[in-house]
């Protein structure tokens, strides 16, 4: 059963356009200010990172890509987690993520490298699948062993975790030890009845998902495999955690790529929470549901890496 806490953060969290005395929901479409968007979450950032405690974080130059170490006392030095963040590939950074972050490395006991990956409509497709590539390499190239390294990402990172395991395997890369994958969306063309059936439960703003990954696809074909791995050759990936609610606009394609992964006999955990939204363990701790979640989550991240 649904706890009480979490139907109240949600439907706070759902109706937030209330408090600005806004009767009706946001609706994304063609009007929509990427700026705008980007500056509004830098702000609400600022306050979460000030309470971030007991953590080293680090700065990192990868390549030419900006990076950020995260750390706390006594964890491996040999085993990573390679952090990919969200926010619809149009938005997010480091400092918009290491709030989020934190609470995988304390619950997992190892550190992780966080991101700055180029984003949307700015610089579409493949420029963010470059980049993670580019830094799964560069990993390897420090002397990390792919069985000590786990691929993580929520929402948009989500999905680039998955490219980014297709662009392992078209590359003959060694796969790293597993991948969680929470909230993914697996066919950019958005068509999923879930998008529709629980568009009103979900609370990203609605039609944002068709505007945003327009903006990532740009030109491309958008049943490129590394765009929507729901298309991709799945076999030879490695265990892969995948993390979904069932009020949540991805549900269906990540249920459709569980299915495919199973297909190509590649190992596939799907765990599908009652009454969740979109990318629900990163808000661990403020319900039970969620720190289940992440808890689960890190389970399986201890696992892989034999910890």
């Amino acid at each position: 059963m649904q706890s009480l806490k979490s139907k109240v953060i949600i439907g706070l969290i759902r109706n937030r356009h209330l408090f600005k005395l806004k009767f009706k929901k946001e609706v994304v479409d063609e009007s929509f200010d990427v700026e705008k968007f980007r500056s509004g979450i830098d702000k609400t950032s600022e306050s979460m990172n000030r309470r971030i405690k007991g953590f080293d974080i680090c700065d990192v130059n990868i390549d030419g890509i900006h990076g950020e170490w995260i750390d706390i006392d006594e964890t491996p030095e040999d085993k990573i987690i390679m952090y990919i963040h969200g926010g619809g590939f149009i938005s997010g950074s480091c400092h918009t993520h290491k709030a989020h972050v934190v609470k995988f490395v304390k619950e997992a006991g190892v550190k992780a490298l966080l991101f700055d990956y180029r984003l949307a409509p700015e610089h579409p497709f493949p420029a963010a699948t470059d980049d993670c590539l580019k830094v799964y390499r560069w990993l390897l190239e420090q002397g990390y062993k792919p069985e000590n390294i786990v691929i993580a990402g929520e929402s948009a990172g989500a999905t680039l975790t998955l490219s980014t395991l297709l662009n392992i395997k078209c590359e003959n890369l060694p796969q790293p030890a597993g991948a969680v994958s929470i909230s993914p969306v697996t066919d950019l063309r958005c068509l999923a009845d879930s998008f529709e059936r629980n568009a009103p439960k979900d609370i990203a703003p609605y039609n944002s998902w068709n505007i945003w990954t327009g903006y990532y696809i740009g030109d491309a074909d958008p049943s490129d495999p590394i765009l929507s791995p729901q298309f991709g050759e799945l076999d030879g990936l490695p265990p892969t955690y995948l993390c979904v609610g069932t009020y949540e606009i991805h549900q269906d394609d990540t249920v459709s790529f569980h299915e495919r992964m199973k297909k190509f006999k590649s190992p596939s955990e799907l765990h599908m929470y009652e009454g969740m939204v979109h990318a629900f363990p990163i808000l661990a701790p403020m319900f039970p549901e969620a720190t289940e979640a992440l808890g689960d989550i890190c389970r399986f991240i201890k696992e892989k890496l034999n910890l």
